[in-house]
């Protein structure tokens, strides 16, 4: 008998039919889900490409810093949620409490909690709360976990016993002018300190304590906190970098070098922005003249219609198509969820690390601030940290490809049509050489 004779030939038929209508009903609805956002999201290339990291997403929106702070270059190194972006080797020692907004340590000491980021030269400003029994300090341009005081550290101190070290002096270095008072408890006390090749300036509760000139100024570190004994709790951690020099002069083009030959054109506007509009499809970029290799970089941006796509490359190979870290420009979310940005969201360092949450709104100006130290990057967005991330690939010469350590230019991206974008107040800064070899 053949199969098509046998009896139950017609039910496997019936069977295998249904299986492939399932199947291909369940394909279409994974596309409609996967386009089913409040941005249209990039298509997908036919190669395979790297996936991105997932960055700490907290599920409340963040409490951002005034206009007027934004547009002074500030950012935060502390949330009020999470400890991202700062790190430690007792992570049991410290916590965040909800409802001061504030981090905590618990007086399970010794232990540092620093930035995974280095700064330079900047205002750094906090409040804090001691316990009766605490003894630290806040420490500065810290380039080692084992950070001396007196050596490769600036340590302003937070004391419970004014008589030692009063709060607000130089570890090791110069004792505050006059003791501040050091209530405990309940009280929140302002600290404000200005780092300036090796200038230090240090104000308690708005009063001048410290003004001193390091004689072998440290170049750079991290921001941190040391707790030797006793509690502490601080908030309101703002950040201030200084000594960035203008990379666009609001007339022309001057070092910059642009690309006639390619889709985008980038002009100067009446106004004075820098803006980029695509003329013909494909891209087309605008480079700087200058290379950077260490460094921050501090921008405004505004994108002129929903949904555009541009970007601000950095360590790229001079003259080439756009070979480089991309630090992404896209502020649209998924399902009205920020935390779930389309295309890695603004901030976002490309195929590497998403935007833990799009802080930028389309057709609104907003503020990013970028640091690239070694193989890590970091990136504020409106002066909240929204990527964290170290490049672990083997070195290369093309940062698409692998580590790239050595300086290169930075770029800014037209995308494909349409784009409308306009930058303002592009600055920056070459991190020194770090004083310790790492």
């Amino acid at each position: 008998m053949s199969l098509k004779c046998h009896p139950m030939y017609g039910l496997f038929s019936l069977c295998a039919a249904c299986c492939l209508l399932a199947g291909l009903g369940c394909q279409r609805q994974e596309a409609k889900q996967a386009n089913d956002s409040s941005t249209p999201a990039r298509k997908t290339p036919s190669k395979t490409v790297d996936r991105p990291e997932v960055a700490s997403r907290p599920s409340e929106p963040p409490v951002l810093l005034p206009e007027q702070d934004l547009k002074g270059g500030w950012i935060t190194l502390f949330d009020g949620q999470t400890l991202f972006g700062l790190q430690t080797a007792e992570a049991p020692a410290w916590s965040v409490d909800s409802q001061s907004k504030s981090i905590v340590f618990n007086g399970d000491g010794p232990s540092i909690l620093r930035t995974s980021t280095p700064f330079a030269n900047y205002v750094l400003r906090l409040e804090f709360r001691q316990g009766d029994a605490f003894e630290g300090g806040i420490l500065l341009n810290a380039d080692s976990q084992s950070a001396d005081a007196s050596e490769d550290v600036y340590e302003v101190t937070i004391s419970s016993d004014p008589k030692s070290s009063p709060t607000g002096s130089l570890r090791g270095r110069k004792n505050a002018s006059r003791a501040p008072k050091s209530p405990v408890g309940q009280d929140w006390q302002s600290l404000e300190v200005r780092v300036d090749q090796g200038h230090i300036v240090v104000k308690c509760g708005g009063s001048q304590v410290v003004d001193y000139m390091a004689p072998q100024p440290i170049p750079r570190g991290a921001i941190g906190v040391r707790a030797k004994s006793g509690k502490i709790a601080l908030r309101n951690l703002h950040l201030k970098p200084l000594g960035l020099t203008s990379l666009f002069n609001g007339r022309d083009l001057s070092g910059w070098k642009t690309y006639p030959e390619m889709s985008c054109v980038f002009s100067v506007t009446q106004d004075g922005l820098l803006n980029v509009k695509n003329v013909a499809g494909g891209s087309g970029q605008l480079e700087t003249e200058k290379s950077f290799g260490d460094f921050i970089l501090q921008l405004e941006c505004i994108t002129h219609a929903p949904n555009l796509n541009s970007g601000v490359f950095f360590r790229c190979l001079p003259g080439e198509k756009m070979n480089g870290y991309e630090s992404q420009i896209n502020n649209g979310f998924r399902d009205g969820d920020r935390t779930q940005p389309v295309d890695c969201g603004t901030g976002g360092i490309f195929r590497r690390q998403d935007a833990r949450r799009v802080v930028a709104d389309d057709q609104k100006w907003f503020y990013k601030t970028l640091v690239a130290d070694g193989p890590h990057v970091a990136v504020w967005v409106n002066g909240y940290q929204v990527t964290d991330w170290v490049d672990t690939r083997k070195p290369h010469a093309n940062p698409r490809k692998g580590l790239r350590l050595e300086p290169g230019t930075i770029m800014l991206q037209g995308h494909d049509p349409p784009p409308d974008v306009s930058f303002r107040n592009l600055r920056a800064a070459e991190l020194p050489k770090r004083s310790i070899p790492e």
